[in-house]
């Protein structure tokens, strides 16, 4: 097992997309660690003076094309060995933040609430590491919870480039707030060497992220990556040290529910000896169907199930 860094520069982000055909900034072996530094915004999100910038943002900004509307994302990440059928096991180990302020905006014609707002707005939120917590600016202080919004692999190259923005078969945009430290993501190879890459740094957000945005912001996280073989995962699955954890994205709400909701079933079936309708009886009573966003497009459903109910006899 190697622990590799991966830092965000002009030459290891890609800005607004993914693509099979991008080459890999860095390849590695499975059970590999990697650190994997991540920047957010455009030169219309920085705050004043009175916060520290990255500077690799700024040589961003001015070296990279904004491909597709999207995220600057870190990567991509080849992993060897790895081939479509397969799937990536990621294992969140350890995510902090790299920046003192992070962002928060509303936009005309966005958000779960388009209509609503002729005007748009931003607010920076300075964010204080040793206390753990966000001061927005009226004075209300948030517990910070750092994630990746963005954590994807490459789609088939038969898709060509697709925007950052909607979460998909490939992961990408998925907005999850449970991928924090202790969580482990399951995607599925889609392309040869997978192609990980990650960004859209989260300080804290809420189910729905219903603004359009969370607190956006500079993170650095390790991940440690395996290569499964012996999984036939086709989506994006989850799992944290208590819940089991399945997704559905689609334009429409109510289809994202039951595409979460059946491959809930389906988990609980192939992980028991119960029948679909006693599993569909018992996640009625103990799993928890969660709106992940309602913002991205592709809206997001996650069903969250207590590892616990499937240990019992």
């Amino acid at each position: 097992m190697q622990h590799h860094r991966l830092i965000a520069e002009p030459e290891t982000v890609h800005w607004g997309w993914f693509e099979a055909a991008l080459p890999p900034v860095l390849t590695i072996e499975s059970g590999d660690r990697v650190t994997v530094e991540t920047v957010s915004g455009g030169p219309g999100n920085l705050p004043g003076e009175d916060f520290y910038v990255p500077p690799e943002l700024y040589r961003i900004h001015e070296k990279c094309q904004r491909r597709l509307p999207g995220h600057i994302l870190t990567g991509p990440i080849r992993i060897r060995g790895a081939e479509p059928g397969d799937v990536l096991e990621i294992r969140i180990l350890d995510i902090s933040l790299r920046q003192d302020w992070g962002y928060t905006f509303i936009r005309p014609l966005a958000g779960a609430l388009p209509n609503d707002f002729d005007t748009g707005e931003q607010m920076i939120v300075a964010l204080d590491r040793d206390r753990n917590m966000a001061r927005l600016p009226w004075g209300t202080e948030l517990p910070l919870r750092p994630f990746f919004g963005v954590m994807g692999v490459a789609p088939p190259p038969a898709w060509g480039s697709i925007s950052s923005i909607q979460p998909r078969a490939h992961g990408g945009n998925l907005d999850n707030k449970e991928l924090i430290p202790g969580a482990t993501l399951y995607l599925p190879v889609l392309t040869e060497g997978g192609h990980l890459s990650l960004g859209d740094g989260h300080g804290v957000q809420g189910d729905g992220e219903v603004c359009t945005t969370a607190i956006e912001t500079a993170l650095e996280g390790t991940i440690e990556v395996i290569l499964r073989k012996d999984l036939n995962f086709t989506y994006p699955h989850a799992e944290t040290p208590t819940h089991y954890v399945t997704m559905g994205m689609d334009p429409d709400l109510d289809d994202a529910a039951s595409h979460a909701l059946r491959r809930m079933m389906e988990l609980v079936t192939t992980n028991s000896n119960l029948s679909r309708h006693q599993a569909f009886m018992l996640m009625s009573l103990s799993a928890d169907v969660r709106v992940t966003q309602l913002v991205n497009e592709h809206k997001g459903i996650h069903v969250m199930l207590p590892k616990s109910v499937l240990s019992q006899p």
